[in-house]
Protein backbone atom coordinates (compact mmCIF):
# COMPACT_ATOMS: atom_id res chain seq x y z
CA UNK A 1 0.00 0.00 0.00
CA UNK A 2 2.69 2.21 1.15
CA UNK A 3 4.25 1.52 -2.83
CA UNK A 4 0.90 2.14 -4.45
CA UNK A 5 0.82 -1.05 -5.99
CA UNK A 6 -2.67 -1.93 -3.80
CA UNK A 7 -4.93 0.48 -2.64
CA UNK A 8 -6.04 0.41 1.18
CA UNK A 9 -9.95 -0.43 2.08
CA UNK A 10 -11.93 1.84 3.70
CA UNK A 11 -12.01 -0.04 7.13
CA UNK A 12 -7.44 -0.32 7.06
CA UNK A 13 -7.62 3.47 6.69
CA UNK A 14 -10.12 4.07 9.39
CA UNK A 15 -7.78 2.37 11.48
CA UNK A 16 -4.45 3.65 10.53
CA UNK A 17 -6.59 7.03 10.60
CA UNK A 18 -7.38 6.09 14.89
CA UNK A 19 -3.97 4.09 15.32
CA UNK A 20 -2.31 7.44 14.03
CA UNK A 21 -4.55 10.13 15.37
CA UNK A 22 -4.95 11.77 11.79
CA UNK A 23 -8.43 13.23 13.16
CA UNK A 24 -9.83 11.99 9.83
CA UNK A 25 -7.58 13.06 7.43
CA UNK A 26 -6.61 9.29 6.67
CA UNK A 27 -10.28 8.21 6.09
CA UNK A 28 -10.98 11.34 3.66
CA UNK A 29 -8.44 9.93 1.54
CA UNK A 30 -10.59 6.89 0.47
CA UNK A 31 -12.30 8.69 -1.35
CA UNK A 32 -9.68 9.70 -3.81
CA UNK A 33 -8.28 5.88 -4.04
CA UNK A 34 -11.46 4.97 -5.51
CA UNK A 35 -10.78 3.10 -9.05
CA UNK A 36 -10.81 4.83 -12.34
CA UNK A 37 -14.75 4.30 -13.92
CA UNK A 38 -13.12 3.67 -17.26
CA UNK A 39 -10.08 2.15 -18.96
CA UNK A 40 -7.54 4.65 -19.51
CA UNK A 41 -7.66 4.34 -23.38
CA UNK A 42 -11.67 5.22 -23.32
CA UNK A 43 -11.43 7.75 -21.16
CA UNK A 44 -10.91 10.86 -23.44
CA UNK A 45 -13.97 9.36 -25.46
CA UNK A 46 -16.15 9.24 -22.39
CA UNK A 47 -15.71 12.75 -22.25
CA UNK A 48 -16.95 14.03 -26.14
CA UNK A 49 -19.40 11.43 -25.97
CA UNK A 50 -21.02 13.11 -22.24
CA UNK A 51 -21.01 16.09 -25.00
CA UNK A 52 -22.63 14.89 -27.68
CA UNK A 53 -25.42 16.17 -30.01
CA UNK A 54 -25.30 13.32 -31.92
CA UNK A 55 -23.55 9.94 -32.83
CA UNK A 56 -23.23 7.06 -35.41
CA UNK A 57 -22.17 3.70 -33.76
CA UNK A 58 -21.09 0.65 -35.95
CA UNK A 59 -19.77 -2.12 -33.88
CA UNK A 60 -18.56 -5.34 -34.94
CA UNK A 61 -18.60 -8.34 -32.26
CA UNK A 62 -20.53 -7.03 -28.94
CA UNK A 63 -23.49 -4.99 -27.89
CA UNK A 64 -22.93 -1.48 -27.71
CA UNK A 65 -22.17 -0.02 -24.15
CA UNK A 66 -25.00 2.92 -24.17
CA UNK A 67 -26.98 -0.46 -25.36
CA UNK A 68 -25.93 -2.96 -22.59
CA UNK A 69 -28.31 -4.56 -20.29
CA UNK A 70 -26.44 -4.61 -16.78
CA UNK A 71 -26.34 -7.86 -16.48
CA UNK A 72 -24.63 -8.42 -19.94
CA UNK A 73 -22.45 -5.47 -19.03
CA UNK A 74 -21.50 -7.27 -15.47
CA UNK A 75 -20.45 -10.77 -17.35
CA UNK A 76 -18.32 -8.62 -19.72
CA UNK A 77 -16.55 -6.16 -16.86
CA UNK A 78 -16.89 -9.32 -14.49
CA UNK A 79 -14.99 -11.66 -16.78
CA UNK A 80 -11.87 -9.15 -17.76
CA UNK A 81 -8.56 -10.34 -18.87
CA UNK A 82 -6.53 -9.86 -16.95
CA UNK A 83 -9.05 -9.99 -13.80
CA UNK A 84 -9.88 -6.86 -12.03
CA UNK A 85 -10.75 -6.51 -8.27
CA UNK A 86 -14.76 -6.55 -7.31
CA UNK A 87 -14.49 -2.58 -6.48
CA UNK A 88 -13.66 -1.63 -10.04
CA UNK A 89 -15.98 -4.51 -11.43
CA UNK A 90 -19.34 -2.55 -9.18
CA UNK A 91 -17.24 1.26 -10.68
CA UNK A 92 -17.17 0.35 -14.08
CA UNK A 93 -20.67 -0.79 -14.11
CA UNK A 94 -22.23 1.90 -12.60
CA UNK A 95 -20.04 4.04 -15.02
CA UNK A 96 -21.19 2.45 -17.62
CA UNK A 97 -25.00 2.49 -16.63
CA UNK A 98 -24.87 5.98 -15.82
CA UNK A 99 -23.39 6.84 -19.60
CA UNK A 100 -26.67 5.27 -20.65
CA UNK A 101 -28.98 8.24 -19.28
CA UNK A 102 -27.58 10.22 -22.19
CA UNK A 103 -30.28 8.26 -24.47
CA UNK A 104 -32.71 9.95 -22.56
CA UNK A 105 -31.35 13.31 -21.58
CA UNK A 106 -32.44 16.95 -22.73
CA UNK A 107 -32.44 17.84 -25.18
CA UNK A 108 -32.03 14.88 -26.80
CA UNK A 109 -29.26 13.59 -28.82
CA UNK A 110 -29.43 11.67 -31.65
CA UNK A 111 -27.54 8.33 -32.14
CA UNK A 112 -27.48 5.75 -34.48
CA UNK A 113 -26.37 2.30 -34.29
CA UNK A 114 -25.40 -0.20 -36.83
CA UNK A 115 -24.87 -4.08 -35.43
CA UNK A 116 -23.51 -6.42 -37.26
CA UNK A 117 -24.47 -9.59 -37.00
CA UNK A 118 -21.70 -11.10 -34.25
CA UNK A 119 -22.94 -8.62 -31.82
CA UNK A 120 -26.32 -10.54 -31.58
CA UNK A 121 -25.31 -14.04 -31.77
CA UNK A 122 -21.77 -13.90 -29.76
CA UNK A 123 -23.51 -15.78 -26.66
CA UNK A 124 -22.32 -13.53 -23.49
CA UNK A 125 -23.45 -15.03 -20.25
CA UNK A 126 -26.30 -18.05 -20.99
CA UNK A 127 -29.68 -17.96 -23.20
CA UNK A 128 -31.84 -16.00 -21.45
CA UNK A 129 -29.32 -13.16 -20.52
CA UNK A 130 -29.02 -12.85 -24.48
CA UNK A 131 -33.11 -12.80 -25.15
CA UNK A 132 -33.42 -10.44 -22.18
CA UNK A 133 -30.62 -8.38 -23.66
CA UNK A 134 -32.14 -8.08 -27.58
CA UNK A 135 -35.22 -7.53 -25.65
CA UNK A 136 -33.68 -4.85 -24.11
CA UNK A 137 -32.37 -3.65 -28.01
CA UNK A 138 -36.02 -3.80 -29.01
CA UNK A 139 -37.00 -1.29 -26.09
CA UNK A 140 -34.54 0.90 -26.62
CA UNK A 141 -35.06 1.35 -30.52
CA UNK A 142 -38.47 2.42 -29.86
CA UNK A 143 -36.94 5.99 -28.66
CA UNK A 144 -37.62 8.68 -31.30
CA UNK A 145 -33.71 9.57 -30.99
CA UNK A 146 -32.71 6.49 -31.91
CA UNK A 147 -32.29 3.70 -34.86
CA UNK A 148 -30.61 0.03 -34.32
CA UNK A 149 -29.65 -0.93 -37.92
CA UNK A 150 -28.08 -5.00 -38.51
CA UNK A 151 -25.39 -5.85 -40.79
CA UNK A 152 -26.07 -9.14 -41.61
CA UNK A 153 -23.30 -11.74 -42.43
CA UNK A 154 -24.53 -12.30 -46.07
CA UNK A 155 -24.52 -8.29 -46.39
CA UNK A 156 -21.03 -7.65 -44.99
CA UNK A 157 -18.82 -4.55 -46.24
CA UNK A 158 -15.51 -6.00 -45.96
CA UNK A 159 -14.52 -2.54 -43.61
CA UNK A 160 -17.43 -3.29 -41.28
CA UNK A 161 -14.41 -6.40 -40.84
CA UNK A 162 -11.84 -4.13 -39.50
CA UNK A 163 -13.30 -3.71 -36.05
CA UNK A 164 -14.95 -0.97 -34.51
CA UNK A 165 -16.17 2.59 -35.48
CA UNK A 166 -18.05 5.50 -33.09
CA UNK A 167 -18.86 8.69 -34.65
CA UNK A 168 -19.15 11.72 -32.62
CA UNK A 169 -20.30 15.61 -32.99
CA UNK A 170 -20.42 17.89 -29.67
CA UNK A 171 -22.59 21.33 -28.82
CA UNK A 172 -19.76 22.99 -30.14
CA UNK A 173 -20.30 20.96 -33.59
CA UNK A 174 -16.70 19.63 -33.33
CA UNK A 175 -16.50 16.11 -34.74
CA UNK A 176 -14.37 12.89 -33.51
CA UNK A 177 -13.93 9.35 -34.84
CA UNK A 178 -13.12 6.90 -32.34
CA UNK A 179 -11.43 3.49 -32.54
CA UNK A 180 -11.19 0.86 -29.67
CA UNK A 181 -8.80 -1.74 -29.79
CA UNK A 182 -7.71 -4.24 -27.14
CA UNK A 183 -5.47 -2.59 -25.52
CA UNK A 184 -5.19 0.89 -27.22
CA UNK A 185 -7.75 3.42 -28.10
CA UNK A 186 -7.58 6.24 -30.51
CA UNK A 187 -9.74 9.50 -30.56
CA UNK A 188 -9.15 11.43 -33.89
CA UNK A 189 -10.47 15.30 -34.28
CA UNK A 190 -9.53 16.36 -37.71
CA UNK A 191 -7.50 15.54 -41.03
CA UNK A 192 -7.59 12.34 -43.27
CA UNK A 193 -8.06 9.82 -40.62
CA UNK A 194 -11.61 11.53 -39.41
CA UNK A 195 -12.38 11.60 -43.30
CA UNK A 196 -11.70 7.80 -44.31
CA UNK A 197 -13.20 6.51 -41.01
CA UNK A 198 -16.71 8.69 -41.69
CA UNK A 199 -16.42 7.15 -44.92
CA UNK A 200 -16.30 3.77 -43.80
CA UNK A 201 -19.52 3.82 -41.47
CA UNK A 202 -21.21 5.44 -44.64
CA UNK A 203 -20.34 2.52 -46.45
CA UNK A 204 -21.14 0.02 -43.43
CA UNK A 205 -24.47 1.57 -42.97
CA UNK A 206 -25.34 1.22 -46.48
CA UNK A 207 -25.16 -2.05 -46.14
CA UNK A 208 -27.47 -2.83 -43.27
CA UNK A 209 -30.91 -3.80 -43.23
CA UNK A 210 -33.45 -1.08 -42.62
CA UNK A 211 -34.44 -0.05 -38.71
CA UNK A 212 -37.78 -2.12 -39.48
CA UNK A 213 -36.23 -4.68 -41.10
CA UNK A 214 -33.47 -4.73 -38.06
CA UNK A 215 -36.61 -5.54 -35.39
CA UNK A 216 -37.85 -8.28 -37.22
CA UNK A 217 -33.96 -9.48 -37.87
CA UNK A 218 -33.28 -9.34 -34.10
CA UNK A 219 -36.91 -10.46 -33.12
CA UNK A 220 -35.56 -13.66 -35.19
CA UNK A 221 -32.36 -14.28 -33.44
CA UNK A 222 -33.94 -13.77 -29.92
CA UNK A 223 -36.26 -16.61 -31.19
CA UNK A 224 -33.60 -18.63 -32.34
CA UNK A 225 -31.43 -18.69 -29.19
Amino acid sequence: MENGRRRPTLRFLQAADQLCGARGKLAAAHEHLKPEPFPTRTQQYVLEEAAAVAMQWYEVALIPGLLQTEAYARELIGNSCPPVDEETIEERIAARLQRQTKLTSKPPALFSFVLYEACLRAMVGDRLLMQKQLGHLLRVGELRNVSIQVLPFSRVAYPALSGPIVLVETHEHERYAFVDGQETGALYGDGDRLSSLAQRHGMIRMQALSVEESVRFIRKVAEEL
